[in-house]
């Protein structure tokens, strides 16, 4: 389901112009894509309380890369518009991630409108089953805790279709497991699962 957005991440710096907005769901993934982009660019992670803090001037002087995440929630739009302009003039590349993409933003500046039309858009759809298997395994190992490969494939047919929910699960199981002496077996899987829907 990130597919196509881990391809443009590869192609990082020879984007065809200087922004790639990545849009999905909550819960779909952005977030770990922007911060794979923020460790790959040694870029800046821009958010409104960085702009509150610190002037444009200063971000667009220490960096020619930056991350914008939720781009579409809680930035003045000239804020994005003269971010853009100062990257763009410089060289220098923006990825911003959003629940939206750009057409449905409602954007009442129409230059900034227009720069985010024209830039590259990529969707992250909801994790499928064997995107959910992966990182539920990886997080298992993580925390050094063996499961078997059923017991993953059956929470993550049952669970909430996100990557924050394998996070849940994952920690809901280790704790239990704790607290009662158990393995994470099915009947622990199972019971994590039965209070995560109760919740």
């Amino acid at each position: 389901s990130n597919a196509e957005a881990v391809a443009w991440l590869d192609k990082w710096p020879e984007w065809s112009g200087p922004a790639l907005i990545v849009h999905g769901p909550a819960g779909c993934g952005k977030s770990h894509i922007a911060n794979v982009q923020l460790a790959r660019c040694a870029g800046v992670l821009v958010t409104p309380a960085l702009l509150k803090e610190a002037s444009l001037l200063d971000i667009l002087e220490s960096t020619s890369h930056c991350v914008v995440d939720d781009a579409d929630f809680g930035f003045a739009e000239e804020d994005l518009l003269h971010l853009y302009n100062g990257l763009a003039a410089a060289g220098g590349t923006i990825l911003l991630t959003a629940k939206f993409p750009p057409a449905r933003w409602n954007s009442q500046l129409k230059d900034l409108d227009s720069r985010l039309k024209a830039a590259s858009s990529v969707e992250i759809r909801q994790p499928d089953d064997d995107l959910l298997k992966a990182v539920l395994a990886k997080q298992f190992s993580d925390r050094q805790l063996l499961v078997d490969k059923d017991v993953i494939s059956y929470a993550a047919k049952r669970m909430e279709r996100s990557l924050s929910e394998v996070r849940t699960i994952v920690d809901g199981a280790d704790k239990l497991s704790l607290v009662e002496g158990r393995k994470v077996t099915m009947p622990l899987i199972r019971d994590v699962l039965a209070v995560n829907s109760a919740i």
